[in-house]
């Protein structure tokens, strides 16, 4: 059984190609990802609205997609396209996930996976970095 982190793309990105990790540079990125590596998992991907599942290494060009205005029907096949990412990479029925994203990136993820946790379920997104920022700092 692996650990694996998954973290939602963030808006603010650098205006240039850039690693994965890199790109992202919103505040609640940031201290996600930093969160995210002390969990120590076997593996951190990010959840990309454009490109589906990331490897932090991956380099990217920035871009200007979200998930957010999409219909259900698109986000429900950008779900399957991170579906099928995921399966070349991870074991959905035995591997722990960990979401570090919003509802929109894992509501129709969830039901194809047997074990996963979301650390800041319900919480706004003030509340997330004030829960980051403490986890950070612990």
């Amino acid at each position: 059984m692996k650990t694996i982190v998954l973290i939602s793309c963030g808006k603010k990105k650098l205006p240039h190609k850039a690693k994965a990790a890199n790109l992202y540079i919103s505040d609640l990125f940031v201290k996600s990802l930093k969160y995210a590596r002390m969990l120590k998992p076997d593996r951190i991907f990010i959840l990309s609205a454009k490109h589906g599942l990331l490897d932090l290494d991956q380099a990217i060009e920035p871009y200007d997609v979200t998930l957010n205005p999409m219909p259900v029907a698109q986000v429900k096949a950008w779900a399957a396209r991170v579906l099928g990412q995921l399966k070349q990479r991870a074991d959905l029925r035995n591997d722990q996930f960990i979401f570090l994203a919003g509802v929109k990136y894992r509501k129709y993820l969830v039901p194809h996976l047997a074990s996963y946790t979301v650390p800041m379920e319900g919480l706004t997104i003030g509340k997330q970095l004030q829960y980051l920022t403490r986890k950070n700092h612990e």
